[in-house]
């Protein structure tokens, strides 16, 4: 790199640390100002901070890595991360979370399954299975940062990851979701003219006459096809059954979309919301932000194909290519690198802290109930740190970011969706069978790491289905959660589903019984639409990338149309706002 890109790289590097230095003392003042914000953050602010979490620098070159092997078939494999979550968010799901009213999706199984010894299991065994996720995550950003910062530092992968991780650690440490949140919504900008500034590199680069001579043919089409002969043996045969694996994909992100945010940084932005309105909003913005994303991907994927050769690994792909003075040149790299660098930090600092959260609230506070704030904040220090170290020796042990990622989603995802599925809709599961569900999937997805390079047709259906049985049974075998404790979580929360037995007893007046935004139709059919308008919105910008400018526009119509649905069918009928929370006069000092 020039020494101008290192310049603004080093002085986005001095912001982000000064903006965790001013938001300490905000942060200190208890558990739910370093945790939540307050619950004062603005829903905008939130659903940038939440999608830039997931517009991970590691992702991104999973993503890349994808389109490079499998072309636009690969934005199937996308469903089995949640990618549609927003569109459950807005339709229902973020009004839910956010009327649970607590701070951790660990404790929210208090308010689902009471305080009593099955309520108390549930959630250490959520807490478990968001820690061991996140510090799983965690690994997986150390994986990719290596090899992404290797490529323009002469140093090895690990040094360079070390060194990144540890400077995004102390914005964290110092200024809890406040720091988080601020910079996230700096870094999206920055990310957004970064990607936007790629993709139109790419674009005057790639013409359609090189693309017809460089990509085989059918690479641009998403329709599905059941076999990939090509695939068979090469280092990517795992997706050579190729139809299967897309049922298996779709219907795990049905399934983990419908179980509710993820139990990590995902719950804690929707619980920060000022009301559940705010949460709607945050769900139908979630994505938005993310639509730049795609069209980078592509732009980075393409410019790869038609004007690099002899790349190996394809995990690479993003870095050669944005280090390449053919395409990016100095000044402009470093701006880029600085917008991929916040996208790292983001999501680590997101994962960080919803961790930091899980170790203090549900698992050391409970120990030490009379413990001050000024205590478990410091607690949370402590907590913070370690996530960190433990997330690192993961990483040190992983050979690939697809090794960690694919056991993430396939493996450790397919053992608790169906615990998290139950909970929502079924009045009978108990507390026990969370726990049973929950721990034997863990336990089952440790079983599958005996067996890394397995396809995930084998680990994932047995897997799911161990879970399920083990849930079932226990929940039927163990006393059913009580009725008061029931009835107080459907008042509050207002879920559908197998609820028969519970709302006879609720009492609901007539008007919160015919309340608009509880209708079941409704939530069903906007949540279709939305997921309609999220796939319009990341194929638009790829296509268009690529000069399919007629399948751009139509995919840019089918989203537009869709989103103009959604503000008869959805935003007309979100719940009020909530009147402003007093002025906490502490926080303007």
């Amino acid at each position: 790199m020039a020494p101008i890109d290192y310049v603004i790289v080093g002085l986005y590097f001095v912001i982000v640390i000064g903006l965790g230095f001013w938001y300490r003392r905000r942060a200190a003042r208890n558990l739910e100002a370093y945790f939540l914000g307050g619950k004062r953050l603005h829903w905008l602010g939130l659903a940038m901070s939440g999608s830039v979490s997931n517009f991970d620098i590691t992702g991104t070159m999973w993503i890349v890595s994808m389109l490079f092997v499998l072309g636009m078939r690969s934005m199937w494999i996308h469903w089995m991360w949640g990618c549609m979550m927003g569109a459950f968010c807005l339709a229902y799901m973020g009004k839910w979370t956010r009327r649970s009213g607590v701070m951790t999706g660990a404790e929210w199984m208090l308010t689902r399954f009471g305080t009593g010894t099955g309520g108390v299991v549930a959630r250490l065994a959520a807490a478990l299975l968001s820690l061991v996720t996140l510090v799983g995550m965690i690994g997986y950003a150390f994986q990719g940062i290596g090899k992404f910062a290797a490529v323009y530092l002469d140093l090895p992968p690990n040094v360079c990851a070390l060194l990144i991780i540890g400077t995004t650690t102390l914005y964290v440490l110092l200024g809890g979701l406040y720091s988080v949140v601020v910079t996230d919504v700096i870094q999206t900008i920055i990310l957004t003219v970064a990607s936007l500034v790629i993709g139109a590199i790419a674009y005057v680069h790639v013409t359609p006459d090189l693309l017809a001579e460089t990509l085989p043919g059918g690479w641009e089409s998403i329709a599905p096809v059941w076999r990939l002969e090509g695939l068979a043996g090469t280092a990517n045969a795992q997706y050579e059954m190729f139809g299967l694996l897309v049922i298996l994909w779709v219907v795990k992100g049905l399934l983990l979309n419908a179980g509710g945010p993820g139990q990590t940084y995902d719950f804690q932005r929707f619980l920060a919301a000022r009301d559940p309105r705010d949460a709607a909003k945050i769900g139908a913005a979630w994505n938005v932000f993310m639509v730049v994303r795609w069209g980078m991907a592509m732009g980075i994927v393409l410019l790869a194909l038609t004007g690099i050769a002899g790349i190996d690994d394809p995990e690479r792909v993003m870095p050669v290519v944005l280090n390449n003075p053919q395409f990016v040149p100095a000044g402009v790299r470093g701006f880029i690198l600085a917008g991929l660098l916040a996208a790292f930090m983001s999501t680590f600092s997101s994962t960080v802290n919803g961790g930091a959260s899980y170790l203090v609230r549900d698992l050391y506070q409970p120990l030490v109930p009379h413990a001050g704030q000024r205590h478990l904040v410091r607690s949370s220090y402590v907590a913070t740190v370690l996530i960190v170290v433990v997330g690192l020796v993961v990483g040190f042990q992983a050979k690939s970011i697809a090794q960690i990622w694919n056991w993430l989603m396939m493996a450790l995802g397919a053992g608790m969706i169906v615990p998290n599925v139950l909970r929502w809709y079924w009045w009978r599961f108990n507390g026990w069978g969370y726990a049973a569900g929950t721990v034997g999937g863990i336990l089952l997805s440790l079983v599958a790491l005996l067996k890394p390079d397995a396809p995930m047709s084998e680990t994932f259906p047995p897997i799911v289905g161990g879970s399920l049985l083990v849930a079932v049974v226990v929940a039927l075998l163990t006393r059913p959660v009580s009725m008061d404790v029931l009835t107080s979580f459907y008042r509050t929360v207002r879920p559908f589903g197998a609820w028969g037995a519970v709302r006879a007893r609720a009492d609901l007046t007539a008007a919160e019984a015919a309340a608009p935004s509880e209708s079941i139709p409704f939530a069903v059919l906007n949540t279709g639409l939305g997921i309609v308008a999220i796939s319009g919105m990341y194929l638009f910008p790829m296509y268009l990338v690529g000069h399919w400018h007629v399948t751009a526009l139509l995919c840019f119509g089918a989203a537009a149309l869709a989103a103009a649905t959604l503000y008869v069918t959805w935003y007309r009928r979100l719940p009020p706002a909530a009147p402003d929370p007093p002025r906490d006069v502490a926080s303007s000092h």
